[in-house]
């Protein structure tokens, strides 16, 4: 029977009655807006990507794992916790379609994934595995906290890096293509070897979907040894399986668009003759047994972040398509309102839509004069101060040889990241786009921002 079949709408032998489909019970708008009440009231809050958003419901389901510890941490910690984190890590698999529950480990964040691929790299470089002056290559918009740990652990090594400069305003996938095939080619040059990949899955500043499974199979006709997918930004906010995309290495974060609390990651590891190989870099008494389990365990701590992940499922499913649904809706909803924005402020946005995932990047007016990293940082902080809009803000100025995008009064070298998650409404976009109209209509600009 299917199971949103009535079986009261149809009696014995009447074939006058007509069987009735059950509307399936999917959450409401006040319920939405219940779940995310503790939310700062009156604030426009369009950057859920930078630290995400969780419900009052994980919340709750967050303080019940805490107090289950409390209560008697010796029970908990000997029968319990190792358990509820490997049903953890069962469902992430299932979400990322991965071949085995011991290619997925819990950590607390990117930043900490990072650490561990590139701390197995240094050390190949350290003990003449890797030769000296052969490369790693990432893009130039990498997380600064990847940029950190390359700095920390390869280079210090004897690793070179070679930085792919990708173009922004970007309008197609071919560009960025173009673009990493240069970059491996530097680094090959001389006859070296690019001992790792380093691949944004979705940028963060400037924000796009960057076509990981393309640049992953360059990498492999390339003969790169291991390719790593920064994809902090993605679950939740795009497609993700691992088998298809086809890296060694590839983590995201559960806190930014999974709903978790913070914070909270899976990092995924190939199954490969190298596993054994990588570590956590917090060593515990688990050292040795293997990264997925070394990682759930790195002293006393409190791993409730990692618990709720079954609970956080759940949570999605309670939407129309679950967390498709939400992911696809997003997508719709901030391409919808990138377009009123840049229509607005007579701009442009950075990529087409479709290279857009549920945030996006729109021109800000050249009036403003964004032209530096301190400038965005003061128009921002203005925009929060005056105006309770929390929006990032982004300095791209053109380089050498390019013109950039262009409105009726010059260049356009400043752009809003706004995000959309399934809280926000459409007086969040208004107030933005409001903002940037009084303030280009006062005459305002950055520079005066920054004497004040």
């Amino acid at each position: 029977m299917d199971p949103l079949e009535d079986p009261r709408a149809a009696t014995n032998g009447d074939a006058t009655h007509v069987s009735k489909k059950l509307k399936p019970c999917f959450i409401s708008d006040s319920e939405i807006r219940d779940e995310f009440a503790h939310h700062q009231a009156g604030i426009a809050r369009i950057n859920n990507g930078s630290f995400g958003s969780c419900p009052a419901s994980i919340i709750a389901a967050q303080r019940r794992w805490q107090l289950r510890f409390l209560r008697q941490p010796d029970e908990f910690f000997f029968n319990h916790l190792q358990p509820q984190i490997v049903h953890s890590r069962t469902v992430i698999k299932d979400l990322i379609n991965a071949d085995h529950v011991d290619e997925v480990s819990v950590v607390d964040n990117a930043t900490t994934a990072a650490a561990i691929v590139l701390q197995h790299v240094g050390w190949a470089f350290a003990e003449g595995r890797f030769h000296k002056g052969d490369a790693v290559v990432m893009l130039h918009c990498a997380f600064q906290a990847v940029k950190k740990s390359i700095e920390a652990y390869v280079t210090r090594a004897g690793g070179s890096v070679i930085v792919v400069h990708l173009p922004f305003p970007v309008n197609s996938n071919e560009e960025i293509i173009a673009e990493f095939r240069k970059g491996l080619a530097r680094g090959k040059a001389n006859g070296k070897k690019v001992r790792l990949a380093i691949i944004d899955h979705i940028t963060s500043m400037p924000c796009v979907v960057i076509p990981a499974r393309d640049l992953v199979r360059i990498c492999r006709e390339e003969g790169v040894e291991r390719v790593f997918v920064d994809a902090a930004h993605a679950i939740g906010n795009i497609h993700v399986d691992v088998k298809e995309i086809g890296a060694d290495f590839y983590v995201s974060n559960l806190h930014k668009w999974f709903f978790c609390p913070p914070s909270v990651a899976f990092l995924y590891c190939r199954k490969s003759p190298v596993s054994p190989d990588l570590h956590h870099p917090v060593v515990s008494h688990e050292y040795g047994n293997g990264l997925a389990v070394e990682s759930a365990w790195i002293g006393t701590r409190d791993y409730s972040s990692q618990l709720v992940i079954p609970e956080v499922l759940e949570f999605t499913n309670r939407f129309e398509g679950g967390l498709e649904g939400i992911r696809n809706r997003n997508h719709d909803k901030v391409v919808e309102m990138a377009k009123m924005l840049a229509k607005a402020w007579g701009t442009n946005l950075g990529s087409p839509p479709e290279m857009c995932p549920s945030m996006a990047m729109i021109g800000l007016p050249s009036r403003l004069g964004v032209l530096c990293d301190d400038d965005a940082v003061n128009l921002r902080s203005h925009l929060r101060d005056h105006f309770l809009v929390e929006v990032p803000i982004h300095c791209e100025v053109p380089r050498d040889g390019d013109t950039g995008a262009m409105d009726a009064d010059g260049c356009i070298t400043g752009y809003a990241r706004i995000s959309h998650q399934v809280y926000n409404t459409l007086d969040d976009y208004i107030r933005l786009q409001d903002a940037i109209i009084q303030l280009v209509q006062n005459g305002t600009t950055c520079k005066m921002l920054q004497s004040k």
